[in-house]
């Protein structure tokens, strides 16, 4: 899974960085973290304020720092689903 911190990398983009880092941990989630500091790379996800938090793709926050708590669903939730 891949996991994108999107921003300058002021200090809310660092502390959501290790947010993202800490609640894949707990959940056991295997991910990668890319920050993505190109102001042309973050304007072509739509997102007005930073830091952003995108998920595989789809961007899942902006504007904030989410916690750990709050951020695990949202990993959990951009899990590939196994079919049998």
């Amino acid at each position: 899974m891949t996991v994108k911190i999107l921003g300058s990398g002021c200090p809310n983009c660092v502390r959501l960085a290790e947010n993202a880092k800490k609640a894949a941990e707990a959940a056991g989630i295997d991910c990668e973290i890319v920050k993505v500091t190109d102001f042309a790379d973050i304007a072509s996800y739509g997102i007005m304020s930073t830091p952003g938090l995108v998920v595989e793709g789809k961007v899942v926050s902006y504007g904030k720092v989410l916690s750990p708590a709050e951020i695990a669903p949202l990993l959990k939730a951009g899990m590939p689903k196994l079919s049998l």
